[in-house]
C-alpha cells in the first residue's frame, strides 16, 4: 500500500547525555568533576556551582519552581509534539532514580530532521536554552517527578507543534 504510515516511519536512537553533545540546546545539570566545585560548610558539603543559566527576565518575568509528575509512554515512543519557550529557559531535574529521554531540536524555525534524542541518567538534569524545541518529560521506567525551574510572567511563553508521529525513538 503506497503512502502508508510504515512507509514514512523514521527511527531515531537515543544517545548518552553529555555536556558537550547537549551544549547547543542548553545546560546539563549534574554533580561531575567537569563542573566548578568546591568544599563548603567546614568540608561537610561539596558544592557543584553555577550549573545552568536560568533565563527568565523577558517581559518582567520571574522564576517559578514547580514539580511535574510524568508517566512513561509505551515504547517505541512516537514523537507527536514539540514545544519551545521563547521568553525563558526551562530546567528539569529528576527527583527519583529513573533515567529519562531528552528530545530536542535547535531554536529557530522547527525542522523535524534536526531532532536529537539523549538518554539522561537519574543524576542528570537539563536546562533548555530560551527558544530550544523540546518534547515534554519522557520518563522510562515508572512515574517520575521532576523539579522544574522556568519563567512566570506576562506574555505567552509556550509555542507548541503537533507532529504526525512518524518519527520513533528507541534506546540503544
Amino acid at each position: 500500500m503506497e503512502n502508508s504510515i510504515t512507509d514514512k516511519l523514521q527511527i531515531i536512537t537515543a544517545k548518552p547525555l553529555t555536556r558537550e553533545a547537549f551544549s547547543a540546546f542548553g545546560d546539563v545539570i549534574e554533580a561531575s568533576s567537569d563542573a566548578k566545585n568546591f568544599a563548603i560548610n567546614g568540608g561537610l558539603t561539596h558544592r557543584y556551582h553555577d550549573l545552568a543559566k536560568v533565563d527568565v527576565n523577558d517581559n518582567d518575568g520571574h522564576t517559578l519552581i514547580s514539580i511535574f509528575r510524568s508517566k512513561p509512554l509505551e515504547q517505541p515512543i512516537a514523537i507527536k509534539m514539540m514545544e519551545r519557550h521563547p521568553h525563558g529557559s526551562q530546567a528539569f531535574v529528576p527527583l527519583g532514580n529513573n533515567p529519562f529521554l531528552v528530545v530536542v531540536a535547535p531554536a529557530g524555525e522547527f525542522n523535524i530532521n534536526n531532532i536529537e534524542v539523549f538518554i539522561a541518567r537519574s543524576s542528570q538534569g537539563v536546562n533548555y536554552h530560551k527558544g530550544t524545541w523540546h518534547h515534554f518529560c519522557l520518563t522510562l521506567e515508572s512515574e517520575s517527578d521532576f523539579l522544574v525551574i522556568d519563567r512566570g510572567g506576562e506574555g505567552d511563553n509556550c509555542d507548541s507543534l503537533e507532529l504526525d508521529g512518524s518519527l520513533l525513538m528507541v534506546q540503544e
